[in-house]
């Protein structure tokens, strides 16, 4: 049986006023179990920066809460390159840079998280163990066929970039994102994402 924290997390991130969009019901079902949420990281540099601060922080909150955290780091996603807020195509890293910038970004987030606390320790994941054995027939086939083009293209991350042109590259950034629910649903009852606004939908 779940032992309900006496902390409230959404009602915690409504009082900073870290909320944009929630699910809802989430408040409640905060309350009658524990719940497993990840955030993304991505590995385009060797150190975490400022804007990575708020997603620590709810990673941090939603843990003190009694709940489990996964902190994603992008390895696979990072290869690819996200799109959003960006006016260009990213310049693709080669893999022993991302490599290092992997391992450098864990270790930054083990500071902040408890890895050894009992059923709520934090859990670090990296994309690139399962995007990285995706076979591209089976993933268009039996992936991408349920994926809407006409949903990926009003995504506001794709619709500021079509002037200026994206690759179709940068556009499947979103059906990986995607595929990532749907594995640490699989692998580790994730039942949220949280981050940024640009993540809603994915």
């Amino acid at each position: 049986m779940y032992q309900m924290s006496t902390k409230n997390f959404v009602a915690e991130l409504r009082w900073r006023n870290m909320i944009h969009d929630v699910t809802p019901d989430l408040e409640a079902l905060s309350q009658q179990k524990m719940l497993t949420a990840y955030i993304g990281f991505d590995p385009t540099a060797d150190s975490l920066h400022i804007g990575s601060l708020l997603p620590i922080m709810m990673l941090k909150h939603f843990q003190l809460a009694g709940h489990r955290p996964i902190a994603l780091v992008g390895g696979g996603t990072g290869m690819i390159g996200d799109p959003s807020g960006k006016k260009e195509e990213r310049k693709l890293l080669d893999r022993d840079t991302l490599y290092h910038n992997q391992n450098c970004i864990q270790k930054q987030l083990e500071l902040f998280l408890d890895f050894d606390c009992g059923n709520n320790s934090a859990i670090i994941a990296n994309n690139y163990e399962w995007l990285g054995k995706l076979p591209l027939l089976d993933f268009l086939r039996d992936t991408c066929k349920h994926i809407s083009i006409n949903y990926m293209m009003a995504k506001d991350s794709v619709k500021q970039r079509l002037e200026s042109g994206i690759s179709f590259t940068e556009f499947s950034y979103q059906i990986l994102q995607a595929y990532d629910f749907l594995h640490l649903s699989k692998t580790h009852d994730a039942d949220l994402q949280m981050g940024g606004a640009d993540q809603w939908g994915n």
